[in-house]
């Protein structure tokens, strides 16, 4: 697999949607600034905030799209193609309504199951062959109520469990950057605590 050069944390932008299911993508790269020296710095010609780290010899570009999610692709498609990057070499994080809270899991390309961030970056991007971050958010249990949930706080309970998925995420950050999936996905599905989920 390519190496991955830049990492695309999903969210909307705003104080009102901060804390909500959503945002899960761009809790991962707050998380990530926590742990490295990231200066996230509005770049208006890509629609986001992009920050530059340096890990394990190559240069990673990190990118939170300051459009909508709906809107994705308009911020990450023309920074791809100003820095000549290819889907393969992008790792997307975002919310997952399919996996429970604190589940967190990799994946290579596949739909955007309702997703409205990854529909748009299918669109723009022109493939869906970029890794993904998968990060578990649960499912309100009907197809109706999608819209509210994600846009919704988690309970305190609900938000423990994403944030602690996130914490083990970013501790595999430097494995994700150098290529290393098998780890990753090994570690993603141990689990919290260290067993099989």
């Amino acid at each position: 697999m390519a190496q991955i050069i830049l990492i695309v944390g999903l969210g909307n932008p705003g104080t009102g949607h901060a804390g909500t299911r959503h945002n899960a993508g761009y809790w991962f790269l707050e998380e990530l600034a926590r742990r490295y020296p990231l200066d996230f710095r509005l770049e208006a010609r890509f629609k986001g905030e992009l920050a530059e780290l340096q890990i394990g010899g190559h240069k990673l570009r990190l990118l939170r799209p300051n459009t909508f999610m709906n809107l994705s692709g308009v911020s990450v498609a023309p920074l791809a193609r100003y820095f000549d990057i290819a889907a393969e070499q992008i790792l997307v994080v975002h919310d997952d309504l399919d996996l429970s809270p604190g589940v967190a899991r990799i994946k290579n390309g596949g739909g955007h199951g309702g997703h409205n961030g990854l529909r748009s970056l299918f669109s723009d991007l022109g493939s869906r062959e970029f890794m993904r971050l998968r990060l578990g958010i649960g499912h309100p249990g009907n197809s109706d109520e999608v819209t509210d949930y994600v846009l919704r706080m988690p309970s305190p309970q609900d938000r423990e469990l994403i944030l602690e998925a996130v914490q083990r995420s970013a501790e595999l950050f430097e494995d994700m950057a150098a290529g290393d999936w098998e780890r990753v996905m090994n570690e993603l599905h141990r689990g919290p605590n260290g067993v099989d989920d």
